[in-house]
């Protein structure tokens, strides 16, 4: 079992300043390691379809409508299951000293993720963006590292790994899939409906809090 995380938004409170009234965290989860695999290799060959680089990166927030789609399609056929939460940060209803500290909002939305999936790991590998922020990574891999079993004894995660977004397609469908839950929990967002229809089915629960 893989386990893939990324973010989409940022941590800032001041909504009316240019922070986002979203903060998005998702968990892309293979069952099995071969369709993982099949999807990775997809992900490679749309990459020379559309005649780019070895190197280049997909990434959803940078990337046209057109590379969007393209993306979206080429993945939408593989197994894969997700798990999202969004904080909504311009909400009256969110309060408390712990929202005002960046780590303490980070802990917060992955506990909510890493909760949500708990019923559906079994030995994960859990896979991180090397390349993301140094307070994302060192929240969520201290709250995992804390929860490697259940009260059962069954071993939730195996290992949990760093890699560099540019270097791993699996990471790339997780910013992917962060930046369609993004558009849709925002509702305003133009083509969120159609990105979204892309990977509807696959998922298993998304959460926006406060509603």
């Amino acid at each position: 079992m893989l386990a893939f995380i990324d973010e989409a938004g940022d941590t800032g409170l001041k909504t009316d300043q240019g922070a986002s009234q979203f903060f998005v965290v998702v968990m892309v989860l293979f069952e099995d390691h071969e369709e993982a695999l099949r999807c990775d290799q997809r992900i490679a060959l749309l990459r020379r379809e559309l005649g780019y680089a070895d190197g280049f990166e997909f990434h959803f927030r940078e990337n046209s409508d057109r590379q969007r789609k393209r993306f979206l399609e080429a993945v939408a056929p593989y197994d894969f299951q997700y798990f999202g939460f969004a904080l909504n940060k311009g909400s009256e209803k969110l309060w408390g000293p712990g929202f005002e500290h960046k780590a303490s909002l980070y802990k917060f939305t992955c506990g909510i993720v890493f909760e949500n999936a708990k019923p559906y790991l079994t030995d994960a590998i859990v896979v991180l963006d090397e390349s993301g922020t140094d307070t994302f990574r060192s929240q969520l891999g201290k709250y995992l590292g804390r929860r490697m079993t259940t009260s059962g004894g069954t071993r939730l995660i195996k290992r949990i790994k760093m890699q560099r977004s540019s270097g791993n397609n699996l990471l790339q469908l997780a910013d992917y899939v962060a930046g369609v839950v993004s558009r849709k929990v925002q509702r305003k967002k133009k083509e969120a409906a159609e990105y979204y229809r892309y990977i509807a089915a696959k998922e298993v629960l998304l959460r926006v809090w406060p509603e």
